[in-house]
């Protein structure tokens, strides 16, 4: 949780990329990509086996959770692989928001309660604040500001 460009992706993806250097099997979806891989899965028929291969995954995660909406359907989709993954591997999700802003991304109060409880039982929340590394390593030209300043 954390502003926009503090470095919640890049810390995900280290860990991910730690865990296979392990030879440890880790999987790395945004919010959004996992919801459409799962939609492809349940009409092809292939959702139960689609679910099983991410349970194999030492480590699942989840990035941008919140960025763009989910809709009811893709939000059931996403609480079941968090519900399946309570207790059974490492899950780490980066999101913008607060929680109390998460009952807009699910559409349901008591789904992202649900979903709330689950990763922070036994988990570990981290907050990262700051500006944009992004917007601090920009060029801005044209009107003298130095470089990483807005004007």
């Amino acid at each position: 949780m954390g502003d926009v460009g503090a470095g919640k992706t890049h810390m995900l993806e280290a860990i991910c990329s730690l865990c296979c250097q392990q030879m440890r099997p880790a999987r790395f979806f945004t919010a959004s990509s996992l919801v459409m891989r799962l939609r492809r899965a349940r009409d092809a028929g292939s959702l139960d086996r689609e679910l099983a291969q991410l349970a194999k995954a030492d480590i699942l995660g989840i990035d941008e959770l919140g960025f763009l909406p989910l809709d009811t359907d893709g939000a059931r989709l996403l609480f079941q692989v968090i519900s399946e993954s309570h207790e059974r591997q490492s899950l780490v999700i980066t999101t913008n928001l607060e929680f109390a802003r998460w009952g807009a991304v699910f559409g349901d109060g008591q789904m992202a309660a649900a979903v709330i409880d689950r990763i922070c039982h036994h988990g570990r929340l981290l907050k990262f604040s700051g500006e944009s590394r992004r917007m601090r390593h920009a060029l801005i030209s044209g009107d003298g500001t130095p470089e990483g300043q807005l004007a």
